[in-house]
């Protein structure tokens, strides 16, 4: 009897990609950063101030989230002028945060939620 099938499966050298993926993962796990991931694959960059403008959120809230969203590799900055402008670093992040928004959709309607 496999009392743990994870446990079996994960070999300790697979621990620093798993801790990474556990990093990013928690990187986009919030609405704040997840609208702003939405917000820089819309337009392909944004500037703080754009993000703000946009999102409705106050400008040291888009601050934080950026410096999380940066800290994690998930956007890079880079300065034009007086702005930096913040892009996601590759499509991969995105396509993480799209499937989990559909999926969450998926599940809702199973459970027997219209769509809001």
């Amino acid at each position: 009897m496999q009392i743990c099938e994870y446990h079996n499966m994960t070999r300790e050298d697979d621990l620093p990609d798993l801790r990474r993926a556990e990093a990013l993962l928690k990187s986009v796990a919030h609405v704040g950063r997840i609208r702003i991931v939405q917000d820089i694959q819309r337009h392909g960059s944004r500037c703080v101030h754009e993000l703000v403008e946009d999102l409705g959120l106050r400008q040291p809230m888009v601050s934080q989230h950026l410096r999380v969203l940066r800290d994690a590799g998930v956007v890079d900055g880079e300065r034009e002028g007086q702005e930096v402008r913040y892009r996601l670093r590759d499509e991969h992040v995105w396509h993480i945060v799209e499937d989990a928004i559909e999926h969450s959709g998926e599940t809702r309607r199973e459970e027997g939620y219209a769509p809001s």
